[in-house]
């Protein structure tokens, strides 16, 4: 049997990683566009941690579509900001206009945060949390991975979304310059979700 799950999130690029992420895992991930009664309102999240986050929308979703969910949270730490962006991640600039425009900002802001800041100070990684829920909207699992490297001084490659263009790694790349298949190996998200495999083969068939 193939598991096949809700993921709660409205961000279209999640929804295509996470199903290439999974695919090959033997995981069927599904957009919530998928299920009846849509469209769903967003839960407020609230947490101050991405764990928290990532539990308040599966348990959020799985209730309000009565299926298995699958939820992430995810953002970039940055230890000479003392771990911020963090869970305001994606809204780190402001919360207005496309997800395009508010990832141009947010890595502006960034990049401006930083400057003067030596390259030996500007490590960083990528953290994803997901959390799984029943349909009655029970945490059955949680699960966590990252993605580690350094703050570029500008933006390089066109692959990704967020703060991808700046997380420069240790092969001279950033997340951005790296194919959809590597990426899909080595991020934080495949990271996650290959710890969250075993979990979701036991508690969801």
């Amino acid at each position: 049997m193939n598991p096949s799950l809700l993921l709660a999130t409205a961000n279209p690029h999640k929804v295509a990683e996470m199903q290439s992420i999974f695919a090959p895992l033997g995981i069927t991930v599904a957009p919530l566009s998928d299920a009846p009664g849509g469209p769903f309102p967003e839960p407020d999240e609230h947490a101050d941690t991405f764990e928290g986050n990532a539990r308040i929308k599966a348990v959020a979703y799985a209730r309000m579509t009565g299926r298995w969910c699958l939820a992430d949270d995810s953002g970039l730490e940055v230890d000479a900001l003392r771990g911020e962006p963090g869970v305001h991640s994606a809204y780190y600039a402001g919360s207005d206009g496309t997800r395009a425009e508010r990832d141009a900002r947010n890595n502006r802001k960034l990049l401006a945060a930083l400057e003067g800041v030596p390259d030996k100070d500007r490590g960083a990684r990528f953290v994803c949390v997901m959390a799984l829920a029943d349909p009655r909207g029970h945490i059955v699992a949680t699960s966590r991975g990252e993605f580690s490297g350094r703050i570029a001084p500008a933006p390089r490659g066109s692959n990704g979304f967020g703060y991808d263009p700046l997380l420069l790694l240790t092969d001279g790349r950033t997340s951005a310059e790296l194919t959809t298949g590597e990426k899909n190996t080595r991020s934080h998200r495949a990271a996650a979700a290959k710890a969250m495999v075993p979990q979701i083969l036991r508690d969801s068939r």
